[in-house]
């Protein structure tokens, strides 16, 4: 039987030698932390307790030696070991023994603060009355780290606490050093970890890693990457990272940034993006084997395959950062009728239509304007139908097979895009498809926000008011009350006393913006009382309109409610339709 591991043991301090050496990788000490402070103190006090804290699996790099270490290191070494699993473990540990701050979710440096208290032998994270009591160390970082040494820190401690507790037996204060002495001797505490040999390929490494880890979960094609660019590449990771972190808020200094009004992207997510640009692929496993220079032929490693294949990521990535690019991107996307996230249930979606705005601007040079009405009908169609729901890679991967075609022009480009939107957008999806979706009761329905976009796109009126619906899906400042709400135009508390039920009540057919005074203003009302009130501030011709573009009969408060519904599913189809032909 071919032994694909083999068990090592190591010390806590083995490891973190081995980390600050760079034989072992630990790129995120310097990327976001996803860890809570608190499952760090509960990582310490297992540890304290002698409770096993699991294995460590780790990879060997199977490349030869001479790059540059990753992580804190400033030694000599390339990483020999990857970390597969245990990553916020090592992080949480090497960040507090050594002291070192960790960036978190929001990408502000800071260190993680664990208190100890010997007398109850009890962990917190650290707060500025514990870092003030006598009773705890407000920091145990200190113990390992102090310039003043180990041992007068703990003289130091027990001073402050006969001045704080005179009444302290000695008993209890003669267990001060041993405990943190025990707490101090975690540097020693063993480990065990799984080293898989570099001749496992990614796929049986990810089966290795859900058949062992306990919690089931799945690993990502995506970190496998990130890791590698970390070993090969990392100044591309830190740019990318770079741009995602840019991308939170606005820029201070008001100088052109990645922010915007749609998504606040991850650095996976946009890797996707470079991938499918790079190589027409959205299935990683592939370009993962590439970018390790695998040969996929003879299975040998291949600094000169694995260089080739960065060249291409490298270009890729530069052109997927570029920031005329972004917005541009963006901007035809609010052409689609989507001018915020507000209304963008995927942001797959979102960035995949971005990798097809690159193909058409970069590759076949597409003119500009051109261009955004293209992506901007295919944005439009995406959306409606949920197009990467379900298993966006394998459709994505379709979509790109579409374009690997040897001597694709840029009129086959977008006859190729514009056939996938109509093989999609048929005569039966408008007109039987779409009305039947339009049923669905979500709050964050594709098909509903279609037609708030439709309205968009349609410059409609806010129903009875001479506000535009644009006015509410376009970004603006922070309100303590939204401009519009969506109201349910056959009120929930009158349908529940004829005995409907929430999903009837709450069907896509059955809600309209309206300004949010109105909406409190409506409650309960029957329609048939409010309607008729709310349609004397209008003349019969705006009425009309308003009525056309909220895909509303008639009298539709006369209606019975059923009826209601199917008559105004088809107007809304229809209105998304026309919307539709605009673009």
């Amino acid at each position: 039987m071919k032994q694909l591991f083999k068990k090592v043991d190591y010390s806590i301090n083995k490891l973190l030698e081995d980390i600050a050496a760079g034989d072992i990788g630990l790129p995120d000490i310097q990327r976001p932390f996803v860890w809570t402070d608190t499952k760090v103190r509960d990582l310490f006090d297992s540890m304290y307790r002698g409770y096993p804290i699991g294995y460590f699996l780790f990879w060997e790099n199977g490349v030869p030696t001479g790059h540059k270490p990753i992580g804190e290191s400033t030694g000599q070494k390339s990483p020999h070991l990857l970390i597969v699993d245990g990553q916020q473990r090592l992080t949480s540990l090497y960040s507090v023994i050594k002291g070192q701050e960790i960036v978190d979710k929001e990408y502000r440096k800071r260190r993680i603060q664990i208190a100890f208290n010997p007398l109850e032998e009890r962990f917190e994270v650290s707060n500025p009355a514990l870092a003030k009591s006598a009773e705890w160390t407000g920091d145990i970082s200190e113990l390992w780290g102090s310039a003043v040494g180990f041992f007068k820190v703990i003289e130091r401690f027990q001073a402050q606490l006969r001045q704080s507790k005179p009444e302290i037996d000695d008993a209890s204060l003669s267990a001060v050093p041993e405990r943190l002495q025990r707490l101090h001797d975690l540097l020693h505490y063993p480990v065990t970890a799984l080293e898989v040999s570099a001749d496992v390929d990614e796929e049986q490494v990810a089966d290795i890693f859900v058949r062992v880890n306990s919690k089931g979960q799945a690993l990502n094609q995506a970190s496998f990457i990130l890791t590698l660019m970390s070993v090969f590449w990392d100044e591309g990771r830190a740019e990318l990272e770079q741009f995602c972190k840019n991308a939170q808020k606005p820029s201070p200094d008001g100088r052109p940034s990645p922010y915007n009004a749609f998504i606040k992207p991850q650095p996976d997510q946009l890797l996707r993006v470079s991938v499918a640009l790079g190589f027409r692929r959205a299935r990683l496993e592939h370009v993962y084997l590439l970018l390790r220079g695998k040969d996929l032929q003879t299975k040998e490693f291949s600094n000169a395959q694995r260089e080739q294949q960065f060249a291409i990521l490298r270009d890729a990535q530069k052109k997927v950062l570029d920031l005329v690019h972004w917005h541009e991107f963006l901007k035809a996307v609010a052409e689609a009728g989507y001018p915020s996230g507000r209304l963008v249930s995927s942001d797959v979606g979102l960035l995949y239509t971005y990798a097809l705005w690159l193909i058409g601007r970069c590759d076949f040079e597409l003119d500009l304007g051109r261009l955004r009405r293209l992506i901007a009908r295919w944005f439009f169609m995406q959306a409606m139908t949920g197009r990467y729901t379900g298993s966006p890679e394998s459709r994505m991967d379709e979509d790109l097979a579409l374009l690997r075609r040897p001597g694709m022009t840029a009129a086959d480009f977008e006859r190729a895009i514009q056939s996938q939107i109509d093989t999609v957008l048929t005569r039966d999806y408008w007109e039987v498809t779409l009305p039947s979706e339009l049923s669905t009761g979500a709050a964050r329905s594709p098909v509903k926000f279609a037609f708030y976009a439709a309205q968009y796109i349609l410059e409609a009126p806010v129903l009875f008011s001479t506000m535009k619906v644009q006015h509410w899906l376009a970004p603006v400042g922070i309100s303590p009350k939204p401009a519009l709400e969506a109201h349910h135009l056959f009120p929930r508390g009158y349908l529940k006393k004829l005995g409907y039920e929430d999903r009837d009540i709450n069907q896509a057919a059955n809600m309209a913006l309206v300004e949010w005074p109105d909406n409190l203003d409506i409650a309960d009302t029957p329609p048939s009382e409010y309607a008729r009130r709310y349609e004397s501030r209008f003349d019969p011709a705006t009425l009309a309109e308003m009525y056309r573009l909220h895909a509303l009969p008639e009298r539709w408060y006369e209606m019975p409610y059923e009826a209601f519904l199917a008559e105004r599913r088809k107007r809304m189809a229809a209105l998304i339709r026309e919307a539709y032909a605009r673009l």
